[in-house]
């Protein structure tokens, strides 16, 4: 992929998939020696050393490569805090941070990879079949596919916890994955006397959602959530497809082996190059005004949640909490929650 941009371009590729052939490609298209794009602290790591963080552009840190290390499998450690390095991290030496380098690092991010990426200077005839891109495209592109969303399906599911329930489905303009918003009862009769039906705001989680892992507090506070919408009589649960606060399933599992390793969920999205959390609210807020929702009460005990639906536009008129015991293996996860997230338990 060729990402341009003020006048420059960039020839790039996912450090954790590419092969002998990307990487020739990527030879063959570029201008100059390539570099390794990594999160400042994933860096820290493989040069077993601190990194500035005084970088022009905060959260990308370029890394030069020598030819020997070039190559697909210790691309993969590099990127990888699971993988074991397979080679001295010592031969590796700062390099200038490309301009694009958040593009690109943000490219990765979409596709669900780690956000380390192969990149050089690319050649002004860089070669039509590995597609070009605007840096300005990417970093915009997040915000634009939740606005497009629209409701493209509905049907009744009577639930367990909430018998009365109908799902509609949300696609973006572009396709992918769906968001659900599940409604319980007579939310319509809810906002047409002026009322905030009960909402919430979930993330989806296949190890908590449907393993019933107990890691985490999310079957829990699913299931907990759709019971009180129908005690209530009334509630929209918005179901995300943002799972593992937005790093996708593979990089949460990840996430639990540096945890197993003695790091909290905020230090291990971190440190394979993610941000504490990913997620945008923004898809929630689209959803709810398609579904005719200006206003809620949020069961929430995130405060990011709180102030991430007024900024795009959704009233919340009152916040519910919605707390669950520990279980004797989450412990730490809610303290982190807590302690680090600022949620209020």
């Amino acid at each position: 992929m060729v990402i341009r941009g003020n006048g420059t371009a960039l020839v790039v590729a996912a450090a954790e998939t590419v092969g002998a052939q990307g990487l020739a490609e990527l030879a063959d298209a570029a201008a100059g020696s390539a570099v390794l794009l990594l999160a400042p602290v994933r860096a820290a790591a493989v040069l077993a050393r601190p990194v500035p963080l005084d970088a022009p552009e905060s959260g990308v840190v370029s890394l030069r490569l020598p030819p020997a290390l070039l190559e697909p499998a210790r691309l993969r450690a590099f990127a990888d805090p699971t993988a074991e390095l397979l080679s001295p991290a010592a031969p590796l030496e700062r390099a200038p941070v490309p301009s694009l380098a958040l593009a690109a690092q943000e490219l990765a991010k979409l596709g669900l990879l780690l956000p380390a990426v192969v990149a050089a200077p690319a050649l002004p005839e860089a070669r039509p079949h590995l597609g070009s891109v605007q840096a300005a495209d990417i970093l915009a592109y997040p915000d634009a596919k939740a606005s497009s969303l629209r409701r493209v399906a509905e049907a009744r599911v009577p639930l367990e916890d909430s018998a009365d329930t109908r799902i509609v489905a949300f696609r973006a303009a572009d396709g992918g994955i769906e968001h659900l918003a599940m409604l319980v009862g007579e939310v319509e009769a809810v906002v047409a006397r002026g009322d905030a039906p009960l909402a919430r705001i979930h993330s989806e989680c296949f190890t908590g959602d449907l393993l019933g892992s107990l890691r985490c507090d999310c079957g829990p506070q699913l299931k907990g959530a759709l019971r009180r919408m129908a005690e209530a009589g009334a509630g929209v649960l918005l179901y995300l497809a943002q799972e593992g606060r937005g790093i996708g399933l593979v990089n949460k599992l990840r996430a639990y082996t540096l945890q197993d390793d003695g790091l909290d969920t905020l230090d291990a999205n971190r440190a394979l190059g993610y941000g504490a959390d990913e997620r945008r609210f923004l898809t929630a807020a689209t959803m709810l005004e398609q579904l005719g929702i200006p206003r809620v009460r949020l069961l929430t005990n995130n405060p990011d949640k709180l102030a991430a639906l007024a900024a795009c536009g959704i009233e919340v008129a009152g916040r519910e909490a919605h707390r669950f015991a520990a279980n004797g293996v989450n412990d730490r996860y809610l303290e982190t929650k807590a302690e680090r997230f600022g949620h209020m338990l």
